[in-house]
């Protein structure tokens, strides 16, 4: 007795196996196009991330240190830059407190702007140094800390407490209406300065 051939049997064993592989290819293949979808995704999140950062950047490098106080005067980023400048350049440095929130000094940034004799001397004879934050210098507030104020220093790293504005309560502050009493205080910086030397 002839044994009968199995084929139709391993036939099957054989499309079985094939088609499990299939399978196994199938799955290997969704699995990884979820895999790319994820690494996609956190390429994307990553790309945005990276794009908001380089934008925070560029605002906080464009941003001008005459913050409104005139565009065509160098300013120096710093109170101790302005010390070194001042030294070199034997001109005197003359500091402006200030807030951007302030009404005072917005008045003020706008009548220091407008003032062509102010912005030319400014340009010209001084170290320009216009803050926001206070520094640990405790002769640049004699009479308090306020804002705005105005105070000058000298190559010899001297604060001249003695060049005042108009009002008694705050020695160093200065109103639009001061533009000319300012001006003066400026030359006479730049008198005292010459007169030192």
């Amino acid at each position: 007795m002839k044994v009968p051939k199995r084929r139709p049997a391993q036939q099957f064993l054989r499309q079985r196996r094939a088609e499990k592989q299939q399978d196994c290819t199938l799955k290997a293949f969704y699995q990884s196009g979820a895999m790319l979808r994820w690494v996609l995704l956190a390429l994307f999140i990553s790309f945005c991330a990276n794009a908001e950062a380089q934008k925070k950047k560029g605002k906080t490098q464009t941003a001008p240190l005459s913050r409104g106080w005139g565009k065509n005067i160098k300013w120096v980023k710093s109170y101790e830059e302005g010390l070194s400048e001042i030294v070199k350049s034997q001109k005197p440095l003359m500091v402006i407190h200030h807030l951007d929130n302030c009404p005072h000094s917005k008045a003020l940034k706008e009548a220091f702007v407008a003032d062509k004799s102010i912005q030319k001397m400014a340009k010209e004879d001084f170290i320009m140094l216009n803050m926001v934050e206070e520094t640990g210098d405790k002769n640049l507030a004699p009479d308090g800390y306020y804002v705005p104020r105005i105070l000058f220093v000298d190559p010899a790293l001297t604060v001249r407490a003695d060049i005042v504005g108009q009002h008694s309560d705050h020695l160093y502050t200065y109103s639009p209406d001061d533009m000319e009493h300012l001006a003066a205080n400026m030359k006479k910086a730049k008198l005292l300065l010459h007169s030192e030397l």
